[in-house]
């Protein structure tokens, strides 16, 4: 499903227009990126968890020369499913 489908299937069964449902969805995804962002947890209970997980610095190998490289430490956004999320998916 991608963003125009998931937004047709918003304003199906919201009720909504496709252009409020849109906006709506562009609402959810700027105020999870901002909150993330400021380094907050989002928690929809029963859906799931949106956090930032820190990544320690650690050697790689360019896969072209074979040189040991360093990959620098960096923050990654992460979701772990909710439990009706998983019992939905099962």
């Amino acid at each position: 499903m991608n963003k125009s489908e998931l937004i047709s299937a918003i304003a199906e069964s919201s009720g909504l227009t496709k252009a409020d449902s849109g906006r709506a969805l562009d609402g959810f995804i700027a105020a999870v990126t901002h909150a993330l962002s400021a380094g907050d947890t989002v928690a929809l209970v029963g859906f799931g968890t949106y956090s930032v997980k820190e990544r320690a610095e650690r050697k790689g190998r360019n896969p072209q020369s074979g040189e040991e490289i360093t990959i620098k430490a960096a923050k990654t956004p992460t979701f772990k499913a909710g439990k009706s999320l998983k019992d939905a998916v099962n």
